[in-house]
């Protein structure tokens, strides 16, 4: 793994998130989703969730977090939750119900990460994982192992 080539990638897509076209910034955090681990990559990814100019920017970003099902992902959608308004919470919720409602499996992880995270020394992920939980608790999956 080159983690220059990685860094200078988070920083492109960084500055694409800026862009005033809505387009550019939805893209922006669908592909940044695949470097939530990376430090660099919190900050555009955060501000992408909770991008002020459109919502579709906002759950093209939280859907990709999702989708990576780690601990990175839900624990930087945790982080939005907290303190995002009413609106920015509904398209959040639209993609935890999109990406958790099909694999039982799947659903159960992401459960099990949120527990640990309620008590995350960081009060913003503690109090967005127990959102994060109530979301997921709702969501009752169409697959399950027989």
């Amino acid at each position: 793994m080159d983690n220059d080539l990685r860094r200078a990638v988070v920083v492109t897509l960084g500055e694409l998130g800026r862009s005033d076209d809505w387009r550019d910034r939805a893209d922006a955090g669908h592909s940044l989703a695949g470097f939530a681990e990376m430090p660099e990559a919190v900050e555009p990814l955060l501000g992408l969730v909770l991008d002020p100019g459109d919502t579709f920017v906002t759950r093209q970003t939280a859907e990709g977090l999702l989708r990576r099902k780690d601990r990175a992902g839900l624990r930087l959608v945790a982080s939005a939750l907290a303190v995002a308004d009413d609106n920015h919470a509904d398209y959040i919720h639209t993609a935890i119900v999109d990406v958790f409602s099909i694999f039982s499996d799947d659903l159960e992880e992401a459960l099990r990460l949120c527990e640990a995270m309620s008590g995350d020394p960081d009060d913003r992920v503690a109090l967005g994982a127990g959102r994060l939980q109530e979301s997921l608790a709702e969501i009752d999956p169409v697959l399950r192992p027989s």
